[in-house]
């Protein structure tokens, strides 16, 4: 499974950037954010049709 991985704005909470990745990477991408204290929007990414 993939998961969209938005970094938030401090400030007004507005999507940054955004990466996809595999379910085995969001771990190491939330415990850095936690370390920094970075906020996160994790949801599912969408499967394009091939």
């Amino acid at each position: 499974m993939r998961f969209e991985i938005m970094r938030l704005d401090e400030v007004n909470g507005t999507t940054v950037d955004s990466t996809v990745v595999d379910a085995a990477s969001v771990n190491r991408i939330v415990q850095q954010a936690a370390a920094i204290g970075q906020r996160l929007w994790i949801r599912p990414a969408e499967v394009s049709a091939s």
